[in-house]
């Protein structure tokens, strides 16, 4: 899709990892996507944040044009003041308040690990959790709109929410976001923001709907947001999540590239609704 400038309320449109040794985080997935990444905190600071611009050429299945395109796509960061030592990627979603967000939140039954403050000139941004605990965060952008591009290889694609508990997500992110839930094959659920599909085709997308439905997409695809994802019982340890998904032209050889560059493959590649999908870790 093309380079994206904005977003609507309730959407995805940024994604940060966490790290407890960000040099090495950068090292790893600049090898890994060909990310260029830049520290913009300033100088003398104790803390990184590093901002990954990518380019890649379209490969998507809506858009096979081949055309080179390129923006911001992520981050990699110090781990912030009282937060878990353990790397984690971040998702944040578009709101024209983190105040109105955070008493959203509060009132729908999630908590707040970090109230809303401005970050550098970038946004207004908050931390919060659901009732089973899952952290995210938003993000009322300043000079900063989120991620320029997605989809693409080597940029996010998708981001999803790891959950034992659909029944309790879907009221907690129904009154926060509006969001409900729909088919995205395959017998999986996704979250649906009503409208986002037509925002999607004006903005960014002519003609979206249709080659959706001669791609074969479920009726409503195109108001998906993100992924409902059950944990299932077989992983009693494994805490609800927010996980963000990485577009490839080829999860074999990237998992190969992880394991190259010191990473670990923790499921190998396979087929998934629309892909084949990987789960790596540095």
């Amino acid at each position: 899709m093309p380079e994206r400038h904005g977003y609507i309320p309730g959407v995805p449109c940024w994604v940060d990892a966490s790290e407890p040794d960000p040099d090495a985080a950068v090292r790893f997935y600049s090898g890994l996507f060909g990310w260029e990444l830049e520290d913009v905190m300033p100088t003398g600071s104790e803390r990184n944040y590093f901002i990954a611009r990518h380019e890649a050429a379209s490969s998507s299945i809506f858009d096979l044009s081949g055309a080179l395109r390129s923006g911001d796509v992520a981050a990699v960061r110090s781990i912030p003041e009282a937060a878990p030592r353990m790397a984690m990627w971040n998702t944040y979603f578009w709101v024209d308040s983190a105040d109105e967000a955070a008493s959203m939140v509060r009132d729908a039954g999630g908590g707040v690990m970090a109230e809303p403050f401005d970050f550098l000139d970038a946004c207004r941004m908050g931390v919060f959790t659901d009732p089973e605990g899952a952290a995210f965060g938003v993000w009322e952008a300043k000079k900063h709109k989120g991620a320029r591009l997605v989809n693409d290889p080597g940029a996010p694609v998708f981001n999803g929410l790891n959950t034992r508990d659909v029944e309790t997500a879907k009221s907690f992110y129904g009154s926060v976001f509006g969001w409900q839930t729909g088919p995205i094959g395959r017998g999986a659920e996704g979250w649906t923001l009503p409208g986002y599909g037509d925002w999607l085709e004006r903005d960014h997308h002519p003609n979206l709907r249709k080659q959706m439905a001669e791609a074969g997409a479920p009726e409503g695809f195109e108001d998906v947001v993100a992924a409902v994802i059950p944990i299932p019982d077989s992983q009693p340890d494994t805490p609800a999540h927010w996980s963000v998904t990485f577009a490839t032209e080829d999860a074999d050889a990237t998992a190969a590239k992880a394991r190259d560059l010191g990473g670990e493959v923790i499921v190998p590649p396979f087929d998934a609704p629309w892909s084949t999908a990987t789960y790596t870790i540095r």
